[in-house]
């Protein structure tokens, strides 16, 4: 089967949306099937591109038996609302072309979008139209109403423009996908039928991220004493986390709670904001974004895992980061409304309380940290959670399977050109981040040589 993957994040990018698609394409690539990623440079979060990738041109390699084509684009170095709209406009301007020669060239059997960003998803569909291919979109972020909801975007004009926008082009698929059922609840308030909808939660490696001793090198990288209870964030530092609540629970618990410490890692446009009001907090320290090789021990230098969230997003997105946080084995503290989609992920591995409350957050971490059984036993239910409904291998299968069972064009309509049998890797052996492997760039449509035939589901080791 081939797939042709049109996502705006791809690794090197670390986090957020890029670490999921990247896997998602990487196992699939493993178990026999042949990968086609239409991307941009990469940029997230820190809203930069590297030297190596910045051009005005196209860029083409091969990445853990993967093809990628990354488009260039524009990216804003202080993303506003406008900002962000040209930046998502450029990748659909730039992605066109190789989306289209993909499908009168390449002929791929199912065309796979991941929003954001939305704004690509018309031409996605059109590929798939020309090439007779099945479409998805993937919703990994609700990410109109989002913009609206934190105030990126204010006319009300212009969201009801966009509401139409957006429902018009989801429709314009066979299936459309998202991680959470709160948010799949929120697309068929859309009109999106639900014969259409399916559930694709984001995952975790729990072989990757495993739950060990607290005294890690982070502590004494950090200052921090072996007696201190850390709380950390870790991940995008961007508008819709709400970071500030963070520093404010931090100012109020500086002196009445001086064993108690705040770490927050992860890079992002709040980040130098974020910097300036915590200044002349002692019991506030920040990380840069950290390798994959070093997460699991970055979340074991925590005692409590922090989820915050503004009031204005719930249910708009399921955090990726919740995954890794669950499975390290450490309690969790959420913002969310009783009821939503991250409320029902912490019910019992951590607290709940109300989204955009610092004092609320404040208490919380003061409960937490005065109770080491409750912390233990909290932990105890977010490692298995988990392992039980964030397991990386049965998630992607799932998505196979559903793949596998969409009509096929090219088994019928395409004569495919037999090859010698490549050995495939397991599952186990994919290690996204860690391992990147780039194959000689070859011209940037040319078709590359093909894989084996897809051998469907249960294909590969596991």
């Amino acid at each position: 089967m081939r797939v042709l993957v049109v996502g705006i994040n791809y690794a090197p990018d670390l986090i957020g949306v890029a670490k999921y698609t990247t896997e998602f394409c990487e196992s699939l690539a493993d178990w026999g099937h042949e990968v086609r990623v239409v991307t941009a440079p990469p940029y997230y979060p820190g809203w930069s591109v590297p030297a190596a990738y910045r051009s005005a041109w196209y860029r083409r390699e091969r990445v853990n038996d993967v093809d990628v084509i990354r488009a260039p684009i524009y990216v804003p170095r202080m993303p506003s609302g406008a900002k962000r709209m040209l930046h998502h406009a450029s990748f659909l301007v730039s992605a066109a072309l190789p989306m289209l020669s993909s499908a009168l060239w390449w002929r791929p059997d199912i065309v796979f979008v991941v929003a954001p960003s939305l704004l690509s998803a018309p031409m996605a569909a059109l590929a798939a139209r020309i090439s007779g291919a099945s479409s998805w979109v993937h919703v990994q972020d609700l990410e109109v109403d989002a913009a609206f909801e934190v105030g990126l975007l204010r006319s009300g004009a212009t969201r009801r423009l966009m509401a139409v926008v957006e429902r018009r082009i989801l429709q314009a698929f066979h299936r459309v996908s998202t991680i959470s059922p709160q948010m799949m609840g929120r697309l068929e308030h859309k009109g999106i039928a639900p014969d259409r909808l399916r559930e694709f939660r984001n995952w975790i490696d729990t072989s990757l991220v495993v739950p060990g001793d607290n005294q890690t090198r982070f502590r004494t990288e950090l200052g921090l004493a072996p007696s201190d209870i850390v709380a950390l964030y870790s991940g995008a530092m961007s508008n819709k986390q709400g970071l500030e609540l963070i520093v404010e629970a931090a100012t109020a618990l500086k002196d009445s709670h001086p064993a108690v410490k705040f770490v927050l890692c992860g890079n992002g446009p709040v980040k130098p904001t974020l910097v300036q009001l915590a200044s002349d907090l002692p019991n506030v320290k920040f990380l840069d974004l950290q390798p994959l090789d070093r997460v699991s021990e970055l979340l074991n230098t925590a005692d409590i895992q922090l989820l915050p969230q503004k009031v204005e997003i719930t249910d708009l997105v399921l955090p990726s980061k919740l995954a890794g946080m669950l499975a390290s084995g450490r309690p969790l503290i959420a913002m969310a409304e009783p009821g939503t989609g991250v409320a029902s992920e912490v019910d019992g591995a951590g607290l709940v309380v109300a989204p955009g409350d610092a004092g609320a957050l404040a208490a919380a971490v003061v409960a937490l940290a005065k109770d080491a059984p409750l912390r233990a036993s909290l932990g105890a239910v977010a490692r298995a959670r988990a392992e039980q409904k964030w397991d990386r291998i049965s998630i992607i299968r799932s998505l196979e399977r559903e793949f596998m069972a969409l009509p096929q064009r090219a088994a019928a309509a395409v004569h495919r050109v037999p090859q010698p049998a490549i050995p495939v890797r397991s599952i186990e052996h994919v290690a996204t981040g860690s391992r990147r492997r780039s194959d000689t760039p070859g011209r940037l449509f040319s078709r590359p040589s093909m894989r084996p035939q897809a051998r469907g589901v249960g294909s590969g080791k596991e």
